[in-house]
């Protein structure tokens, strides 16, 4: 099972829920992009943006997100989710997604999301700081 999240320097652990799940018996599309969120932010922790934030004003803001369903989850499991940033621009990057059923072994979906950087001081798109960007590839450097 490990090595579907090879690559991912952040991943955790969330139980799939009964609720989660819709008339069609499998969870509902909009849950994999609450596990999206949950590994985002697990992945800004692990970066200290709120240390940042609270020093600049500038962080994070979600631009968009997509995601490619693989195989239906269903209660009960358990999914891995991964994350990693796979581009870094002057004013934005890429995080790549990846949700893996502990059940199933298999990759049940993968995604994307674009973060644009974001002076919620001034309210208007900012740049990615060097000390961001540094924070960023230290976290991609901790995969084994």
């Amino acid at each position: 099972m490990e090595n579907l999240t090879d690559g991912y320097p952040v991943v955790i652990e969330i139980p799939v829920v009964w609720g989660e799940m819709d008339a069609f018996q499998h969870v509902n599309n909009v849950v994999y992009f609450r596990y999206f969120e949950s590994a985002r932010i697990a992945y800004f922790e692990k970066l200290d943006v709120m240390d940042l934030m609270n020093r600049t004003g500038i962080g994070p803001i979600l631009a968009s997100t997509s995601c490619r369903f693989r195989v239906p989850l269903t209660y009960p499991d358990k999914v891995l989710i991964g994350a990693k940033v796979t581009n870094i621009e002057q004013d934005r990057f890429t995080m790549n997604y990846l949700v893996v059923s502990t059940r199933l072994q298999k990759i049940a979906a993968e995604g994307d999301g674009l973060i644009v950087a974001f002076n919620y001081r001034e309210n208007k798109k900012a740049v990615i700081s060097d000390e961001l960007k540094q924070r960023i590839l230290d976290v991609e450097k901790t995969i084994s």
